[in-house]
């Protein structure tokens, strides 16, 4: 079942979205969190919480969605790095229960393997998702069966065009592969809260909430979990009918 909350503009989304968010920032729970700019409100947020009220995230484990693959912890783009940039060196969580998939090694396919174990060790409670311009969810591209898990995906021309600015000012090549958890993986987290704002996200939020369950916008999978919060502001919902 898919609950849709249309409010105003993206401040208004970050708002709602810590809402759905705050019951889960206690002891024991797993989150499951997401890169790129759509959480950086909702991330925000958390740090405001955490110095005004205190909520602790000592003994509250991280699973990231996925990694850029070639790219060490210390680059200024890796999603470790950002990450830590604006979330994690700003609450007490320990170091020890951060999980990001890692895009260097020998054996990438056998770290996913690891990783997605630990998902099975350890079920995310709540797994927070931005969406793709192109209906991707973590780095899931269209075309991604439903039914795999963590593993090293090609991206897109779009995607990889989307994410050029981020490297154009490096002098550096854009990645075009990714580790990240999938479909299967994103389908197992016990309720998933997904966020989008910008009239270009609105032909991908009218695919995954209103067009066939298809591989091809690889957010609709969404119509078969049991419980997805979808917030949207007016320009991504502008598309939707219903």
């Amino acid at each position: 079942m898919i609950d849709i909350k249309i409010v105003k503009d993206k401040k208004e989304v970050a708002e709602e979205a810590f809402k759905v968010m705050k019951p889960y920032l206690q002891p024991g729970k797993v989150l499951g969190l997401a890169t790129g700019s759509s959480p950086l409100g909702i991330y925000e947020l958390m740090i405001k919480d955490h110095k005004e009220n205190g909520t602790s995230y000592k003994d509250i484990l991280t699973f990231n969605l996925d990694e850029y693959v070639g790219l060490p912890i210390t680059h200024r783009e890796s999603y470790y790095r950002f990450m830590h940039d604006n979330l994690f060196n700003y609450i007490d969580i320990p170091e020890e229960n951060i999980h990001v998939p890692s895009g260097i090694g020998e054996d990438l396919d056998a770290q996913c393997e690891a990783y997605e174990k630990m998902l099975d060790e350890h079920p995310v409670d709540i797994q927070l998702l931005g969406l793709g311009s192109d209906g991707h969810i973590g780095f899931n591209e269209p075309g991604t069966p439903f039914d795999q898990g963590t593993h090293v995906g090609d991206l897109t021309e779009s995607t990889i065009r989307d994410n050029q600015r981020f490297f154009n000012d490096l002098g550096e090549t854009t990645p075009t592969r990714a580790c990240t958890m999938g479909p299967a993986s994103i389908m197992k987290s016990k309720k998933i809260l997904l966020v989008a704002y910008g009239a270009n996200k609105a032909e991908a939020v009218k695919g995954m909430l209103e067009g066939p369950v298809t591989e091809d916008c690889p957010a609709s999978i969404l119509q078969r979990h049991a419980d997805v919060t979808v917030i949207l502001d007016e320009e991504a919902a502008s598309l939707l009918t219903k």
